[in-house]
C-alpha cells in the first residue's frame, strides 16, 4: 500500500503523484530506510487549491444535517477499519511507541462526531430585539478553505482536531503533513473518501510548501501547531492578510508537587507527564517545583519509577523510544551537558543508552538543581528531560512556575482541596490538570497563552475559530422609520448654536 502513496498527494477519494522534490524517510530507531514522499509542484499546489475551493462551495450549501451525517460516515470508516498498518508506519517514521501510535487513532472518531453535533446544534442564536417586530439574530459563516499544519509528534490527531472542526463549520480542507509522518498520514487519508470529491488534500514537504499554502490567497483561515518561533512567524504572516487563524507554539510545562501530595502517586504521574513520546509532547512537564519538606522523597521516588523504564524500538517492549532524528538527539544532549558543566545534578540518564548503539536514543534524565539561568529551565526541550527544582513554598513554587515565556499547559499534584483552587487560580496557563495530568476533552478548549499561541483547538472554542459569526437584522415588513433621513429641522442648531424651534 505505502509503494503506491509514496510519493503522492491526496486528493479526495484520489491520490496522485507529485511532481516536484523527493524525500527520504528514515526510521530513527533502527536507521533503516522507510519510504519516499513526494512535494507537490507549485503548478499542482495551484490546481489543489483551485479545486478544493470549487468543492467548498457547494459544501458550505450543504443543510447541517447533511454535512453532520458525511462527517459521521468517516468516523464510521475509521472505527471500521484495521489501523495496525497506518499505527506501525507512524511508529516506523517518527519511532513513538506502538501503543501510543494506536492510541493516537483510536482518539480520532469521537472528535468527527463531537463537532458533526456541535455544528448541528449550534447555528446561532437570536437576541433580544431592540425594535419592535424586528427580528434579529446571530448565525455563521465558514471561511472558505483552512490551511492546517502538523508537527511530528502527533501527525494524525492534531490535524483532526482542527479539520473536523473546519469541515463542520462549512470549510475545505488542506492538510500539509509533517516530513515526518507524511506517509502514515497520506495512508491515513482514505477514510476521508466519503467527503465530496476535493472538499479536502493532504499534501507533504517542508517550510516552502507550508508558506506557500499560508500567503496565498485561496486560502482563508490557518492552524498550526509547532514551535512558539515558527508559530509566531506565521501569526504575522496570517496578521498581514488578516487571515484568522490557530497557533498552539509548544511550551516549557511546569508541575508543582505540594507537601501534601500522595509522593508515589505524584511520582509516577511525573514520570508518565515527563517521558510520554519520549518527551516530544507540548505539553510534557519539564519544569517540576517541589517544596522543600518533600524534596528529597519526591526525587528518590521518581528517580526509582524512571529506573523501571524499557528504552527500545516503539515496535518492541518499550515506553522509551528514539527521538525523532539525530539533530534532535544532539540538541536534547547539549542542554543537559550545559545544565552539567553550570552546576546542576544528573540523577539519573544524562546520555545515550549503552545498549542502544543504534538510533536516535536518549536516556529517560532526571537533572536537578536547575536554575532559571540553565537552558533546560526555560526552553522547550522535546526529550525525555525533565528538571526538579526545590521551593520553599507552595506559593514559592506557583511564582517560579510562571516565570517563563510560554503558558501552555501547568499541573499540580495535592489532597489540600483549597491548594488546588489555588493553583487553578494562579497558574499563567490555558490548561490546568489537578492529580491527572495530560488529559484532554473534545468538548473543552485546547490551547495556550503567552508565546504558547493564539485561539484554541477542541470545543465551541475550535468550531468558533473556523467560522465567522454574522449579525442579521430582519423586518418581514418595510416601513419608514423615524431617524431615516431627512432629519426635522429642530434636530438641527441653527447659528447662534440654539435648537431649532
Amino acid at each position: 500500500m505505502t509503494d503506491l502513496l509514496a510519493p503522492s498527494y491526496y486528493l479526495a477519494p484520489e491520490y496522485v503523484a507529485t511532481q516536484g522534490p523527493l524525500h527520504d524517510v528514515e526510521d530513527p530507531a533502527t536507521l533503516e530506510h522507510v519510504g519516499q514522499y513526494g512535494e507537490p509542484s507549485s503548478a499542482q499546489l495551484d490546481t489543489i487549491l483551485d479545486r478544493v475551493n470549487a468543492a467548498q462551495k457547494l459544501w458550505a450549501a450543504m443543510d447541517c444535517k447533511t454535512r453532520a451525517g458525511i462527517l459521521h460516515r468517516v468516523a464510521d470508516a475509521m472505527e471500521q477499519a484495521d489501523m495496525t498498518e497506518i499505527a506501525v508506519m507512524m511508529t516506523r517514521e517518527i519511532g513513538k511507541p506502538y501503543p501510543e501510535a494506536i492510541g493516537e487513532i483510536a482518539n480520532i472518531p469521537p472528535v468527527f462526531r463531537y463537532f458533526a453535533e456541535m455544528a448541528r446544534d449550534d447555528a446561532g442564536r437570536i437576541a433580544g430585539s431592540m425594535q419592535p417586530g424586528s427580528f434579529q439574530f446571530q448565525t455563521y459563516a465558514p471561511y472558505g478553505v483552512s490551511v492546517h499544519i502538523v508537527p511530528y509528534n502527533f501527525p494524525l490527531i492534531l490535524g483532526c482536531w482542527t479539520m473536523a472542526a473546519s469541515l463542520a463549520a462549512g470549510n475545505g480542507v488542506v492538510l500539509k503533513a509533517s516530513p515526518a509522518g507524511t506517509i502514515c498520514t497520506l495512508m491515513f487519508m482514505k477514510f476521508f473518501d466519503a467527503l465530496p470529491r476535493d472538499l479536502i488534500a493532504c499534501v507533504g514537504g517542508g517550510a516552502e510548501v507550508g508558506k506557500a499554502l499560508i500567503s496565498s490567497p485561496k486560502t482563508h483561515a490557518i492552524a498550526f501547531t509547532g514551535s512558539a518561533e515558527v508559530g509566531r512567524q506565521i501569526a504575522i504572516e496570517a496578521a498581514s492578510q488578516m487571515k484568522p487563524c490557530v497557533i498552539e507554539g509548544g511550551g516549557s510545562d511546569p508541575m508543582v508537587i505540594s507537601r501534601h501530595a500522595d509522593i508515589q502517586v505524584a511520582a509516577a504521574g511525573a514520570v508518565t507527564t515527563a517521558y510520554l513520546q519520549s518527551g516530544q509532547v507540548c505539553t510534557s512537564a519539564e519544569r517540576i517545583y517541589v517544596e522543600d519538606a518533600v524534596h528529597d522523597e519526591f526525587v528518590a521516588a521518581m528517580v526509582e519509577k524512571t529506573r523501571q523504564l524499557r528504552v527500545g524500538n516503539g515496535l518492541g517492549v518499550a515506553e522509551i523510544g528514539p527521538l525523532v532524528s539525530r539533530a534532535a538527539r544532539n540538541r536534547v544532549l547539549a542542554w543537559i551537558e550545559t545544565a552539567r558543566d553550570k552546576g546542576a545534578t544528573i540523577a539519573i540518564g544524562g546520555g545515550v543508552p549503552a545498549d542502544q548503539p543504534k538510533g536516535w536514543y536518549v536516556e529517560p534524565t532526571i537533572v536537578t538543581g536547575v536554575t532559571a539561568e540553565m537552558d533546560l529551565h526555560e526552553t522547550e526541550i522535546f526529550g525525555p528531560v525533565v528538571s526538579i527544582i526545590r521551593t520553599a513554598s507552595f506559593e514559592d513554587a506557583l511564582t517560579q512556575a510562571n516565570a517563563s515565556r510560554f503558558g501552555l499547559g501547568a499541573s499540580v499534584f495535592t489532597s489540600d482541596l483549597a491548594e488546588a483552587h489555588r493553583a487553578i487560580e494562579a497558574f499563567e496557563a490555558g490548561m490546568v490538570w489537578v492529580n491527572n495530568p495530560l488529559v484532554d476533552n473534545d468538548a473543552l478548549p485546547f490551547g495556550g497563552i503567552k508565546s504558547s499561541g493564539l485561539g484554541r483547538a477542541l470545543g465551541k472554542a475550535g468550531l468558533d475559530a473556523f467560522r465567522q459569526p454574522k449579525m442579521v437584522i430582519l423586518d418581514p415588513v418595510a416601513k419608514m422609520a423615524d431617524w431615516w433621513y431627512p432629519y426635522p429641522d429642530d434636530w438641527f442648531l441653527d447659528a447662534g448654536g440654539r435648537k431649532h424651534v
